[in-house]
């Protein structure tokens, strides 16, 4: 009868240390999850930097067409032409 529940006290034991085991593996998975989510939005995002280096050229043409605007304006200034 002692050995019964000693045995019985041990898988109890085995059981609740597999389970505890588990679940401080599953909360240590979703603490780096949540590290890396919290890293990904302090860098603007994973992909967004590659967006941005596409989106240069055009912010580029964007910035010297307005630089040509504002030169035709000066000549325009310049010639005496009222606009």
């Amino acid at each position: 009868m002692s050995f019964e529940i000693s045995s019985l006290a041990l898988m109890a034991l085995t059981g609740l240390t597999i389970i505890t085991a588990a679940l401080l593996y599953g909360w240590q998975g979703w603490l780096t999850l949540k590290m890396r989510q919290a890293e990904m939005a302090h860098d603007g995002g994973g992909l967004s930097t590659f967006r941005d280096q596409g989106d240069a050229p055009a912010a580029a043409r964007i910035e010297l067409a307005d630089l040509k605007e504002r030169v035709r304006k000066l000549e325009a200034i310049a010639s005496g032409v009222d606009l």
